[in-house]
């Protein structure tokens, strides 16, 4: 049965507090090894990925949510919809959240087993972006997703958000040493791919001849890619903008809209 609450200071809440402020939420949830999915599809979604749902918060307004949820070994907490907003800091409008616990991530060895394709995000910190090109990896069939150590996380409410609960449908793994990081791909078979808008890389469609495990190395929104992950890679490429549009300026897309035609490409059989 739902618990009624009217106290947003109420311990029970405590998971929910101040969703908008990343530093806190960064240290809480990583203290207490939980992510907040919000919407009734996203929840439904990391449910059935296997993440153990800790609670289950709810405005009154959004009763009639309960019973597609299927969380009846979690508590679930119905406040008035003003207090929702004071807990969490901004006004839940798409209906229930969700606290769930982690599971241990695998390593990197383990993520990238039996793959042929994969995405490696070198210090993506925008949880937007990151979730945006899960969701890309995810429905064009990208194997696994391996980050950076500073990369944002995955599991952060923005980033499950915006992938649509497709961080819950790819495997990712975390490196732990980022200076040695690619040759560790190297040594599991990987041609690591470096992913540029430089005129003088070769277009990524050439590139993906004849290579049987590619590892498709994406950087930060403006900086791009290291320069040592740049040295470092097998190769870089480059997806061929229209010569008109590169004479205006235009010649580079946002990392997301260039992680999805990579990913596209990507998948595609060299045939």
């Amino acid at each position: 049965m739902p618990i009624e609450i009217d106290d947003p200071a109420d311990v029970r809440l405590a998971d929910y507090t101040r969703l908008t402020d990343a530093s806190l939420r960064t240290h809480l949830e990583a203290e207490h090894g939980l992510f907040i999915a919000e919407g009734t599809k996203v929840i439904t979604r990391a449910v059935a990925a296997g993440y153990p749902v800790r609670s289950v918060l709810l405005g009154k307004s959004r009763l009639a949510d309960i019973p597609a949820l299927d969380v009846t070994a979690a508590p679930v907490y119905v406040v008035p919809d003003e207090v929702a907003e004071s807990l969490t800091g901004y006004r839940v409008h798409r209906g229930a959240l969700a606290s769930l616990a982690r599971k241990p991530l695998p390593d990197v060895a383990a993520a990238v087993s039996g793959a042929r394709r994969i995405v490696v995000l070198e210090d993506l910190v925008d949880h937007g972006n990151v979730g945006a090109i899960f969701r890309c990896a995810a429905a064009l069939g990208i194997d696994a997703i391996v980050l950076s150590p500073r990369c944002a996380d995955p599991l952060y409410r923005r980033s499950v958000k915006v992938s649509m609960g497709a961080v819950f449908a790819i495997r990712y793994a975390r490196m732990t040493n980022w200076f040695d990081g690619l040759a560790e791909l190297r040594s599991a078979g990987f041609r690591t791919l470096a992913l540029t808008p430089d005129e003088r890389a070769a277009p990524i469609a050439s590139a993906l001849r004849d290579a049987a495990r590619v590892a498709l190395l994406l950087g930060t929104e403006g900086d791009g890619l290291t320069g040592r992950w740049l040295h470092e890679a097998d190769a870089a490429v480059r997806i061929p903008m229209n010569p008109t549009a590169r004479a205006a300026g235009v010649d580079s897309l946002n990392v997301v809209a260039a992680a999805a035609i990579a990913c596209h490409l990507l998948v595609q059989d060299p045939a």
